[in-house]
């Protein structure tokens, strides 16, 4: 392990002058000054492992970890086979470095494969990458594969994750490509809308399905109106929700993407997730990231190889479409092994259970007179429109043990329902949230 020397006031001073700076720390300008420390740091002495042990402990004690969990809003609560986990903590898989070495990690490589190979079944399309961060880089990085030299403006849903829309704004400033919200109609894409924006000028049109508020869109329409203007259409999906759905090849769409946390990646507080990528052949060349392709070794055997990157560090950089350096391995590992685990029969089963709990809780509470704030159909999310106000809502869910849905105001409330919530869980929950109506 090696040292760490710091660097001298007076080296900090010039390196700061060589890129223009008075000092050093002008670096930091960008920092919003709010959110800058202003004091003085205090470190304390160091500690053994025991103690570091103990203290970490300690620490994490103060977490409350939730048994029954009702929120979704982009990271999910499903059930993972015991499988899952003790094939993905395989000596192979753990200690393995890096696909870069093909001739010695043809498993890993094999197991990219294996992912992307599913990845396409699950969505219908032709091609997958090994991955990205997450799913709102992955819809960031599908807008930036449709930009054209005349089309740099971008139409995203307003019914889209919040989260999703930030990055793909972040991406749009970052590449030149003017990003604009279609705004929402009761919870949904408003259609008529979208057709007046849509131009000869927009590269793409960005839709999630179901988007935030949990409702399912009118894709096929959305995706006849955005090709006859010759414009790309990606829609972000729910993994699990695809195993009842249609594909999104079935409405048209040029890129599918979405979150892959579903798919036996624990909730983690709030990571490390995986991010899904698949497109039509036409478009493969300009897919970003990772992409494990099979050929034949010398020999004729069946082997593994990286192929087709578009990413700078494998072509000039001035025909690179993304900058993305890395993939997220191991998650797309978990990944192929959930799907693999669960099957077609399987994914479509859970799918079916999460719409019915959502369904059935939706029910009891609006016996509370918890209203629902939108129409339509919806499959395992939803928002209501509360009694009381929210924060009274979740303190008293959070007494007994419950993560209730995710506040978006002072009397909205979107809920999520997964396989996972038994009949007896939002049964209790109905009946905890009965007393705080009933005051």
């Amino acid at each position: 392990m090696g040292t760490y020397v710091v660097s001298a006031k007076s080296e900090q001073q010039a390196m700061a002058e060589e890129i223009g700076l008075t000092k050093a720390q002008e670096v930091f300008s960008q920092i919003p000054e709010e959110v800058r420390y202003q004091g003085t740091w205090k470190y304390s002495k160091g500690l053994s492992e025991m103690e570091t042990s103990a203290h970490l402990r300690e620490l994490a004690g103060k977490n409350q970890i939730f048994p029954h969990i009702f929120r979704g809003a982009g990271a999910y609560s499903h059930y993972i086979p015991a499988i899952v986990d003790s094939v993905v903590k395989k000596e192979t898989f753990v200690t393995s470095y890096t696909p870069y070495q093909a001739e010695i990690s043809q498993g890993i490589l094999q197991s990219i494969f294996e992912y992307q190979t599913m990845i396409c079944e699950l969505t219908g399309m032709e091609v997958s990458n090994a991955s990205v961060y997450d799913g709102a880089t992955a819809a960031a990085e599908a807008i930036a594969m449709c930009q054209e030299r005349k089309r740099k403006r971008v139409l995203v849903s307003a019914a889209a994750d919040p989260k999703v829309i930030q990055v793909v704004e972040t991406y749009g400033y970052g590449n030149g490509m003017k990003v604009e919200l279609i705004p929402e109609q009761e919870g949904r894409t408003d259609l008529e809308e979208l057709r007046k924006r849509l131009g000869d000028d927009v590269a793409c049109v960005y839709v999630q399905n179901p988007n935030y508020y949990g409702l399912l869109e009118e894709c096929g329409e959305i995706g006849r109106l955005t090709k006859d203007k010759g414009a790309k259409y990606i829609l972000g999906c729910n993994p699990i929700a695809l195993g009842w759905l249609k594909a999104p090849v079935e409405y048209g769409a040029d890129i599918a993407v979405g979150e892959g946390q579903p798919l036996g990646i624990p909730l983690s507080f709030g990571g490390p997730y995986l991010g899904f990528m698949a497109t039509t052949g036409k478009l493969m060349r300009k897919l970003p990231g990772r992409i494990v392709g099979e050929t034949t070794d010398d020999q004729g055997r069946r082997a593994f190889v990286l192929t087709l990157q578009a990413r700078e560090q494998h072509i000039r950089r001035e025909k690179a479409s993304s900058n993305i350096c890395s993939n997220q391995a191991l998650c797309a590992l978990h990944a192929a092994v959930y799907l693999s685990v669960m099957g077609a029969r399987g994914i479509e089963l859970a799918a079916r259970h999460c719409a019915a709990n959502a369904h059935y809780l939706c029910g009891r509470l609006e016996e509370l007179g918890f209203r629902r704030k939108y129409p339509g159909t919806f499959f395992h999310e939803f928002v209501t429109v509360s009694p009381v106000e929210t924060g009274t809502v979740m303190k008293k869910l959070e007494e007994k043990g419950y993560l209730g849905g995710l506040p978006l105001s002072d009397r909205e409330i979107l809920w999520c329902a997964t396989e996972k919530n038994t009949k007896e869980e939002m049964d209790q929950l109905t009946e905890i949230l009965r007393e705080v109506c009933l005051r």
